[in-house]
């Protein structure tokens, strides 16, 4: 499977701490990230990350052009609903194209480890669902 993680910025620790916890799991599918949260996950992790730009440049959007493409399985975006800076990734089109195309989203933790948890056990089968 395909996996986002994108991090807004106050969230980056959070989604290092996530991928430490979940790295048995994540090590088993192909993890694609936002510039700098990539870098934060791989320095941390033993984790290999595809990065692509950096939130404010574009690695949003180029992370939705593979959502388009039906290229992503799961996307993994740890928001700061309070506190978001404006030069960071925008949350509403990355939502709107995983709703479009029917990709799990988790924006904070809790969900983020739901997710994590049944990919683990292989119960996320929504691919066959909705052929």
């Amino acid at each position: 499977m395909n996996i986002a993680l994108i991090a807004h910025d106050e969230k980056k620790e959070e989604m290092v701490n996530l991928a430490l916890a979940y790295q048995l799991i994540l090590e088993n599918h192909n993890l694609y990230s936002t510039g700098t949260t990539g870098l934060r996950i791989m320095e941390n992790t033993s984790l290999q990350v595809q990065r692509f730009l950096s939130g404010p440049l574009g690695g949003d959007q180029q992370i939705g052009a593979m959502i388009a493409q039906n290229n992503m399985d799961v996307v993994i975006f740890l928001r700061d609903p309070l506190c978001a800076q404006p030069h960071e990734p925008d949350i509403q089109a990355l939502l709107r194209l995983c709703d479009v195309h029917r990709i799990p989203v988790a924006t904070n933790l809790a969900t983020a480890e739901i997710l994590l948890k049944a990919l683990e056990q292989g119960n996320i089968a929504w691919r066959e669902a909705i052929k």
